[in-house]
């Protein structure tokens, strides 16, 4: 059968739960550690034994504040919480903690890029404060599934988006900026591997220039982004070929394999009032007041939309270059302090995304343990400027020479080492002059048309001056040399 596919959209929302880097639980002093023995980060509480009271933890409303105004997001003055009320073998109290009608979050947007590269905005529903549940493990034991609760009880937002996707390339291109915005804010590490970051898509199709939505099927269990992305491909493709066999698609949720790339059904969909929800009555509703948002708006740090604009627009680089070096918050920061000491911004990108980043990664390292400070390659950066080291003295000889011996500047270390080029013309012609002596043959055949050769002088210059003449200078002087 052969199908039209383009003739059909997908509508495509997404919720993406992220673990808060709080060191305690969002409702009990349980530690939140990860990777700690099985069931060990454990209390009465979060096993939700009779008695027992939550208790609210404070820097929750301040994570899920500082993303609500990094979004745009319209603060809630008075946070009410629910249970959310269903049996699973991983949530103790058979009730999840959360909030229902009144998230602490709403409206809101972030750019993405759409399937041809250009800016779009997704506009955000709500973002909440829950818990977490537990983990059950299926993959350890063949006849029985192994329940981990360390993780039950460990703070979450949930953050809901309108149904504005329209490919997988969006919803990859929004879980890349959300997960680069969490981490530059510092409130969660973003790790979909390790289950800090989660997503949910809906996803439904319909006839291109239809205003009804088509049946939304919810997937979970993506372990990563790109995992994201094959999830919704196969899901778009397999709801065309249903509908165009005539079938039906109903309201259910699917499991993602990632071997196979397949969905598969595990559940039909419940809607909102199968949870039950009600008024927790053990928690007292959290007022958030006006001064206290714009005291958390007042500590943000630069954006990563922000500094991405600002690379270009003021800076001049390009969207590769701005892109790269707003990817990780240490890195941009740096680059930040570097551009605080230097107006040449090209030659500082290229510093970070060459010498810089490819001794961190030959080190294993990341920005913060990189030792040599902002400023010091700003001096290596004038030097060059100044005609007083080559590029590739300064990559291949200054730079490991500092990275050593950090309290000494580029320019003690070139004169200490004799890498100061030769910038005297004088000096200069004279090798010049022994150069082109050297090859009276090949000076011929330049003066034939074999403009080539120039190379071959140009090394002989800087083998004669050990590697410190200027090659602009010299450059300059051969040519003239030449063409007399």
């Amino acid at each position: 059968m052969n199908i039209d596919y383009d003739k059909y959209e997908a509508v495509i929302g997404l919720e993406v739960h992220t673990q808060l880097l709080t060191n305690s639980k969002a409702y009990s002093s349980d530690s939140t550690e990860y990777g700690a023995m099985p069931n060990t980060n454990v209390s009465p509480i979060s096993l939700g034994h009779p008695g027992t009271l939550p208790r609210f933890n404070k820097k929750a409303v301040e994570y899920a504040i500082r993303l609500g105004t990094a979004l745009g997001c319209t603060i809630t003055e008075r946070n009410e919480f629910a249970r959310k009320n269903y049996f699973y073998a991983d949530l103790p109290k058979g009730y999840q903690i959360t909030q229902d009608t009144t998230p602490i979050c709403t409206g809101g947007s972030i750019v993405v890029k759409d399937k041809e590269g250009n800016p779009k905005t997704i506009n955000l529903t709500r973002i909440h404060m829950e818990e977490d549940s537990g983990k059950s493990i299926h993959d350890q034991d063949p006849f029985n599934t192994l329940i981990d609760l360390n993780r039950a009880g460990v703070a979450l937002l949930e953050i809901v988006t309108e149904p504005d996707f329209r490919s997988a390339e969006e919803t990859y291109s929004y879980l890349t900026e959300l997960r680069k915005l969490v981490r530059y804010l510092e409130i969660s590490d973003g790790n979909m591997e390790e289950g800090s970051l989660r997503c949910d898509a809906n996803i439904s199709v319909r006839l291109k220039g239809t205003e009804k939505f088509g049946t939304k099927v919810e997937v979970k269990n993506m372990n990563s982004i790109r995992n994201v992305y094959r999830a919704i491909e196969h899901e778009i493709k397999r709801q065309i070929e249903a509908l165009e066999a005539g079938e039906t698609i109903y309201q259910e949720t699917r499991n993602f394999d990632a071997v196979t790339g397949n969905t598969l059904v595990m559940r039909s969909k419940e809607d909102a009032h199968d949870y039950r929800y009600f008024p927790e009555p053990d928690l007292h509703p959290v007022m958030v007041k006006q001064a206290y948002v714009e005291e958390i708006r007042s500590t943000l740090p630069p954006l990563p939309s922000e500094l991405l604009h600002k690379y270009q627009s003021e800076l001049g680089l390009s969207e590769y270059d701005a892109a790269n070096l707003t990817d990780n918050k240490g890195i941009a920061l740096y680059f930040e302090e570097l551009t605080n000491h230097t107006n040449n911004t090209k030659a500082a990108a290229n510093w970070m995304m060459g010498a810089i980043k490819s001794h961190m990664n030959k080190m294993a390292i990341n920005i913060s343990q990189f030792p040599i400070k902002a400023e010091r390659i700003a001096q290596l950066i004038k030097l060059i400027d100044d005609n007083k080291v080559s590029n590739s003295v300064a990559e291949q000889k200054l730079f490991p020479l500092m990275l050593t011996n950090t309290d000494s500047s580029p320019e003690d270390l070139a004169h200490e080492h004799n890498y100061i080029q030769e910038s005297n013309t004088d000096a200069l012609q004279e090798f010049v002059n022994m150069a082109i002596a050297k090859y009276p043959d090949k000076v011929a055949e330049y003066k034939s048309g074999k403009k080539g050769l120039i190379g071959l002088f140009m090394g002989e210059v800087m083998k004669l001056s050990k590697g410190k003449a200027d090659p602009k200078l010299a450059n300059k002087l051969v040519t003239e040399e030449l063409e007399k």
